[in-house]
């Protein structure tokens, strides 16, 4: 009986081994979970639902290696695209730039070099990246914008779809998100501030997770929703594997490895996969409640809860522009940035003749200069006697 049982294991497919002793004349079968899988028998591939085992369809088992990663959609060869036409000059150029790649090799070499062609086709992640049009290649890479009246879908009030690569997707589809939130003016102690009503680095976030581990075998695109209460941005694709919403603060876990590599390469995304622990950050410096997560087997939606303005105290705005006005623009006192003005006209501009412009002393002069300097606004290049001041660029 032993051996009969050993010959049927040997017949899956890839090859799988049980563990078997016996005990007072009765065989004990332990079956290991398979780190292969799916194991077939006889050509055919079988899952079990409770107490039987259900022999899988062609749609099912083709789901099946995609949710166990082993079919990815970014590293899959693209036979519909041709290198001579339909490779964007502008999105290659805007790659290496953001990438700081500078290369006399030609563009076959790159992609070469960057994983992207195989056997001289490109593969996905590369149609993606460099694409003229992405629905001429996949129906679904778009990302639909739409405003509503209200809190509900009842009535659309605009809405708008990106065909493009993926870097201009984004920043076109974030920018129809930021000009249709509101934007608050906190007054400091120097010029007014601008501060949009939800986090804009939380906001970027959430929409470039959706970019990069959206399931792109789906047929459904990315969805941005902005309701007079809240703002969705749902991707299509359920976790991969068993991963749960909490693994999400923990680690990385991207569905579409070579993509998220490549736009890690782009300064789009970190892999330290602390994400979610970063808009959850904003939030709190906001004093605003976190994004609510919502998972299902087929779509990952993140939603944030829009404040009202006009029920905030101005306590509560002051609060908001202490926390974030370092974030949204160099919370500077007047006197600074005149002296920056200065500068940036005549870098050889003397102390004696900031202190004659501006109006102050001498002492406050040199005071405002080294905080400046400290805060990387301003460098001094060269000896005090011989050199000159600098504005950094940001």
């Amino acid at each position: 009986m032993k051996s009969e049982i050993q010959d049927l294991v040997r017949k899956f497919d890839p090859i799988f081994s049980v563990e078997m002793r016996e005990v007072d004349g009765v065989i004990i079968i332990n079956v290991p979970e398979g780190k292969s899988k799916p194991y077939s028998t006889s050509g055919k591939f079988y899952l079990r639902q409770g107490a039987n085992s259900q022999q899988l369809s062609r749609n099912e088992i083709r789901d099946f290696f995609i949710n166990e990663g082993i079919i990815h959609f970014d590293e899959a060869p693209n036979q519909k695209f041709d290198l001579e036409k339909d490779l964007s000059l502008e999105a290659f150029k805007s790659f290496l730039e953001r990438a700081k790649l500078k290369t006399k090799l030609n563009q076959k070499e790159v992609l070469k070099n960057l994983e992207l062609l195989e056997d001289d086709v490109i593969k996905n992640a590369g149609v993606l990246l460099f694409c003229k049009k992405a629905s001429r290649f996949m129906r679904s890479a778009t990302i639909t914008c739409a405003l509503f009246m209200g809190k509900s879908k009842a009535k659309v009030i605009d809405s708008k779809e990106f065909d493009s690569d993926l870097l201009a997707n984004y920043q076109e589809a974030f920018g129809y998100l930021k000009s249709k939130l509101n934007t608050e003016y906190i007054m400091t102690a120097g010029p007014r501030e601008e501060i949009l009503e939800l986090p804009e680095k939380a906001l970027r976030e959430a929409l470039l997770n959706a970019i990069a581990h959206r399931d792109y075998f789906s047929n459904a695109n990315i969805q941005i929703n902005i309701f007079l209460d809240r703002v969705e941005i749902i991707n299509p694709g359920n976790l991969p594997g068993n991963i749960k919403v909490s693994d999400l603060y923990k680690g990385s876990f991207p569905r579409n490895k070579l993509l998220f590599g490549l736009m890690q390469g782009m300064d789009l995304v970190e892999k330290i996969g602390s994400g979610l622990l970063r808009i959850n950050e904003l939030m709190d410096e906001y004093l605003l409640p976190h994004p609510r997560i919502e998972t299902s087997d087929v779509l990952f939606g993140i939603t944030f809860e829009r404040p009202d303005l006009q029920k905030m105290s101005v306590e509560h705005l002051e609060k908001v522009g202490e926390k974030v006005g370092e974030k949204v623009g160099e919370r500077l006192t007047n006197n600074q940035r005149k002296i920056i003005v200065l500068i940036e006209k005549d870098g050889n501009i003397s102390i004696a003749k900031m202190s004659q412009r501006v109006g102050i002393a001498r002492k406050n002069i040199e005071n405002n200069l080294k905080k400046l300097k400290e805060r990387a606004i301003i460098k001094r290049i060269g000896s005090d006697r011989g050199g000159y001041w600098a504005v950094i660029e940001k």
